[in-house]
C-alpha cells in the first residue's frame, strides 16, 4: 500500500458557488477496507483528525488545474478540491488517480462531466480527435461553427479543448484578431467574438492560463468587445489602460505579486463586465473561471500578509503626521480594498489576516483617521472599522478598554464613533452581551459594560440630555430628530440586554423623564421611539422601574400625547393603547393603581376601546380584595413576599443591591428596596396573625371529623414555621421587637401549631437567604376552587408531596 503524504488544503464548494476552506493537512492514498477501494485520505496537521476520506471512483471526473489543484464532484451538488503546497505532491496524487481509473496522467480531466446516451458516447469515442480548420481569415466562420456545435457535448468539448491546447491555437486566433482589427473586418471580428466566448465555456484551466497571460489578455478582451448583438463595439481596453490605472501607494518589491494583482483585476473585470451574463446552462461551464479568481485572491492576500516590510510601511505612513492628505486618502483606500479582499477568505485565513493587521496597529491608525475632517477618508476608515467589528468585536472591545487607561474619554476610538453616530449597528454589536466572552480569568461582559457606562454612556446620551431640558424638544429639526432616534434605539437595546447597568443609569440620571419630552416632537417617528423606550421598561415588570415611574408621574406626558392626538387612528394612538393594555393584561398592580388614581378623570371618556375601563375594573377588584381579604388573596400575598432572616441591616442591603451584577438577578425578578420590603412585611403582620388564629380554631372544631377521614389515609398538614432562637408569641397579637430574629426586620416569631404540634422546630431555607412564611400545597390551584373549599367549611387541600413534607417536618 502506497502512503505518499503531501501538505494540502481541503476545499468544498458551497451553495453560493464559493470555496469553503475545510482545513490543512497531509494527503495520502491507499486501500480502505470499509470503502472497498483505493481512497484519498487527508489528516489534519494540527491534531491528526480525518479531514477527508474519499474513494477514487472509476467513473468520477477528476480535473487538474493550475498544476497544484485537483477538483472533482462526489455528488450532484458536492464539489471538492485539494490545493497542494508543492507541484510534485499534486503530480504524485494525480498519477495515483489516473492509475486507478486507467487514464493517461498527461490529461487534465479523467472523465466526461455529463453522461450522454450510449450510442452518442460510442460514436464520439470511436471517432478520431477533432481536426481544427487552418487558422485563416476565410476559415473563421467554420471554426466558429465547430466551437458552437461542440459545446453541448462534454466529450466533444474535451476533444476541442485538447485540440486548441495542443496546437497552440489561441495565439494564432489572437494574431488573426489583430489583422481583422487593422483591416476593420467587422464580420471576422464577430466570428472571433463567438470563438473566444466558446473557448471560455470549455471551462479548462490550461486554456485560461494562456488567455490570461500578460501577452494575451488584452487581445482576449479586445475580441470580446465586438459583440454581434451590439451596433458599436465596447471600449473595455481603453478603460483598462487609460482610466483604471494601477497605483502603488506602497512600492511592491515582488514582481510576481505585482503581476498577480494585475492579472486578477483584469480577469475579475472580464467576469463582471466583459462576458455576457451566462444562461442557466452556461453558469456551471464557468466554474473554473470562478475558481481561478478565488485562488488568485487567496494567493495575493497571503503574499501581502507575509511581506512585513510592506505592512510596516503602510501603517507608518498612515499615522505619520507628515503624510499629506492625498497620500493618506490613497493609503486608506488601499487598506479598505485589502480588507474587502479578505472577505473571500475562509474563517481560518481571515482570523490570521485580522490578527496580522491588529499586530501592525490597525486600530490606533483608525483612531487617527476617524478624527480627521476629510469626509471621504473617514468614510473609508468607517468601512474598515466595520470589517473589524463584524469579524472580531472582542478584539475591538479589548483595545478600547486598554485605551481608556491612557487617554481622555473625548478622544477614545469608540467615542469618536458615537459622536458621529456612524455605524449604529456596530455600536450595538459591541455592547451586545450575547457575543461577549467569559473565561476563568476574566468576564468580558462585566469589564466592558462597566467601562462603557463609565467612559462612554455620557457621550452617547449628551445630545438627548441637551435637547430635553424643557417640556418640548429644544431643537426639533429633521437631522436632530434622526440623531435622537438612533440614540433611543441603542438605549432601548441596552434596556433589554443590560439590566443592572442601564437601570442604575436611567434612575440616577432621570433618563426616562427626559426621553418622554420627545413625545411632544412634531416628528412621529421620534415620538414613537420615545414610547417604545418606555414600553420596553414597563415590559420588564421590574418594581424598581415601576416605583421610579410612579414617583415621577411619568405617565403624564404619555397621556398628554394621547389626548393631543385626539381620535385619530394612527401609530401613536395604537402604541399608547397597547402600553396600557399590557399593564391591564399582565395585571401590573402598582401601575394599575397609579394610573386609575391619578389619571382616571382624563381617560374615563375613552370608550372606543375597553382598555381603560378594563384597567378601572382591575383596580376595583384590587381594592375589594384589600378591603375583604380572603384565603386566595392571602395565599397570593404570601407567595410574592418572602422574609429575610440574615443579619444584614437596611444600609447593607441597599449597598449590596447597587453592587450586584445583573447576572445575579433572575429574569423577570422584581427587585424591591429594603425600606419598601420592611413596610410591606409590617403591613402583613396583622392579617397573618388573624389568619393563623382562624385556622387554629377551625382545626380544633374539625379535629374529630378530620381525624376520622379516610379519603387519603393521611393527616391534613399543620401550618407551622420556626426560626431557631426565636420566642413563641400569641397568635392574636403581633410579635414584639424582642421576639424578632436580629437583623431581619418585620420577621414574625414562631406561631404555635395547635394541639397536634409536637415536632421540634425546623428551619426552612430558600434560595438567596429568603425564608418562606408558609409553604402551601397546591399553590397553583384555581381561585374559584379555593373559594369553594372555604365555603364548604372543610379543609380539602391535598396533603403535601413528600418533598415538601420533608422540609416542614423534622
Amino acid at each position: 500500500m502506497t502512503d505518499t503524504r503531501r501538505r494540502v488544503k481541503v476545499y468544498t464548494l458551497n451553495e453560493d458557488r464559493q470555496w469553503d476552506d475545510r482545513g490543512t493537512g497531509h494527503v495520502s492514498s491507499g486501500y480502505v477496507e470499509r470503502l472497498k477501494g483505493t481512497s484519498l485520505l487527508v489528516r489534519a496537521e494540527s491534531d491528526g483528525s480525518l479531514l477527508l476520506e474519499s474513494k477514487i471512483n472509476p467513473n468520477t471526473a477528476y480535473q487538474k488545474q493550475q498544476d497544484t489543484l485537483i477538483v472533482w464532484s462526489e455528488a450532484e451538488n458536492y464539489d471538492l478540491a485539494l490545493s497542494f503546497q508543492e507541484k510534485a505532491g499534486c503530480d504524485e496524487i494525480w498519477e495515483k488517480i489516473c492509475q486507478v481509473q486507467g487514464k493517461d496522467p498527461s490529461v487534465d480531466i479523467t472523465q466526461d462531466v455529463v453522461d450522454e446516451s450510449e450510442e452518442e458516447r460510442f460514436d464520439d469515442m470511436s471517432s478520431p480527435g477533432l481536426e481544427l480548420p487552418p487558422c485563416e481569415l476565410n476559415r473563421l466562420e467554420d471554426l466558429a461553427e465547430m466551437v458552437a456545435s461542440s459545446l453541448p457535448s462534454p466529450l466533444r468539448r474535451e476533444k476541442l479543448a485538447l485540440a486548441v491546447e495542443n496546437e497552440g491555437y489561441i495565439r494564432k486566433i489572437l494574431e488573426l484578431f489583430r489583422v481583422c482589427e487593422d483591416l476593420e473586418n467587422r464580420e471576422g471580428l464577430h466570428h472571433l467574438y463567438e470563438i473566444i466566448k466558446g473557448i471560455f465555456l470549455l471551462n479548462r484551466t490550461a486554456l485560461f492560463e494562456v488567455m490570461f497571460s500578460e501577452e494575451c489578455i488584452m487581445d482576449v478582451i479586445g475580441c470580446l468587445e465586438f459583440d454581434p448583438a451590439l451596433a458599436h463595439p465596447r471600449r473595455h481596453r481603453e478603460f483598462l489602460t487609460k482610466t483604471a490605472r494601477f497605483k502603488e501607494v506602497i512600492p511592491i518589491s515582488d514582481p510576481e505579486l505585482r503581476q498577480k494583482i494585475h492579472q486578477t483585476y483584469r480577469v475579475q473585470y472580464i467576469q463582471d463586465m466583459v462576458l455576457p451574463t451566462p444562461s442557466v446552462f452556461e453558469e456551471n461551464m464557468l466554474s473554473t473561471l470562478h475558481s481561478f479568481i478565488f485562488f488568485n485572491k487567496v494567493e495575493i492576500v497571503g503574499m501581502l500578509q507575509d511581506d512585513e516590510k510592506f505592512l510596516t510601511d503602510l501603517f507608518a505612513q498612515l499615522t505619520d503626521e507628515a503624510t499629506d492628505d492625498d497620500k493618506r486618502h490613497e493609503l486608506v483606500n488601499f487598506l479598505k480594498e485589502f480588507c474587502a479582499f479578505s472577505q473571500t477568505l475562509q474563517p481560518q485565513n481571515r482570523d490570521a489576516f485580522f490578527k496580522t493587521l491588529s499586530n501592525m496597529g490597525i486600530l490606533p491608525a483608525l483612531e487617527v483617521i476617524l478624527g480627521m475632517d476629510d469626509v471621504q477618508v473617514r468614510g473609508a476608515a468607517t468601512d474598515i472599522f466595520s470589517y473589524l467589528v463584524e469579524y472580531n468585536p472582542s478584539m475591538v472591545r479589548e483595545f478600547v478598554m486598554q485605551e481608556s487607561q491612557q487617554n481622555d474619554d473625548d478622544i477614545l476610538l469608540i467615542n469618536l464613533i458615537i459622536e458621529h453616530m456612524i455605524l449604529m449597528g456596530l455600536l450595538r454589536t459591541l455592547v451586545d452581551p450575547e457575543n461577549m466572552l467569559a473565561t476563568a480569568n476574566k468576564t468580558e461582559k462585566t469589564e466592558f459594560l462597566s467601562f462603557f457606562y463609565k467612559h462612554c454612556m455620557h457621550v452617547l446620551s449628551a445630545p438627548l440630555l441637551a435637547n430635553t431640558t424643557e417640556e418640548k424638544p429644544s431643537k426639533d429639526d429633521f437631522q436632530t430628530s434622526q440623531l435622537l432616534a438612533l440614540i433611543l434605539e441603542l438605549l432601548t437595546f441596552c434596556v433589554e440586554h443590560h439590566t443592572y447597568h442601564i437601570k442604575n443609569y436611567i434612575i440616577n440620571k432621570d433618563i426616562l423623564r427626559r426621553v418622554l419630552v420627545l413625545t411632544a416632537s412634531q416628528h412621529a417617528f421620534l415620538a414613537l421611539c420615545a414610547l417604545r423606550f418606555m414600553r420596553r421598561i414597563i415590559g420588564l415588570k421590574d418594581e424598581f422601574y415601576n416605583r421610579y415611574i410612579m414617583r415621577n408621574f411619568l405617565f403624564e406626558p404619555v397621556i398628554k400625547a394621547f389626548l393631543n392626538n385626539g381620535s385619530r387612528y394612527n401609530l401613536m394612538n395604537s402604541a399608547i393603547i397597547e402600553m396600557f393594555e399590557y399593564v391591564r393584561v399582565e395585571d401590573v398592580k402598582s401601575l394599575t393603581a397609579h394610573i386609575i388614581e391619578n389619571y382616571w378623570k382624563a381617560l374615563e371618556d375613552v370608550d372606543y376601546v375597553q382598555t381603560f375601563k378594563g384597567l378601572k375594573l382591575r383596580y376595583e377588584q384590587q381594592r375589594e380584595r384589600q378591603d375583604n381579604p380572603k384565603l386566595d388573596s392571602m395565599r397570593s400575598i404570601l407567595r410574592n413576599h418572602r422574609f429575610r432572616r440574615d443579619a444584614r441591616t437596611l444600609e447593607d442591603e441597599e449597598e449590596m443591591w447597587f453592587n450586584t451584577d445583573e447576572d445575579d438577578l433572575e429574569d423577570g425578578e422584581a427587585v424591591v428596596p429594603p425600606s419598601d420590603k420592611m413596610k410591606s412585611e409590617e403591613d402583613l403582620m396583622e392579617p397573618i396573625s388573624k389568619f393563623m388564629e382562624r385556622k387554629k380554631l377551625k382545626d380544633t372544631d374539625d379535629k374529630d371529623v378530620l381525624g376520622k377521614s379516610s379519603l387519603s389515609g393521611r393527616q391534613n398538614p399543620s401550618f407551622k414555621l420556626s426560626f431557631s432562637g426565636s420566642t413563641k408569641t400569641s397568635l392574636s397579637s403581633p410579635p414584639s421587637s424582642a421576639s424578632l430574629n436580629p437583623g431581619s426586620p418585620g420577621s414574625p416569631g414562631s406561631p404555635g401549631s395547635g394541639a397536634r404540634s409536637s415536632a421540634s422546630p425546623t428551619t426552612v431555607t430558600t434560595k438567596g437567604g429568603l425564608v418562606g412564611l408558609v409553604d402551601y400545597p397546591d399553590d397553583d390551584d384555581e381561585d374559584d376552587e379555593e373559594d369553594e373549599d372555604e365555603e364548604d367549611g372543610e379543609s380539602k387541600e391535598d396533603p403535601l408531596p413528600p418533598s415538601k413534607k420533608s422540609k416542614l417536618s423534622s
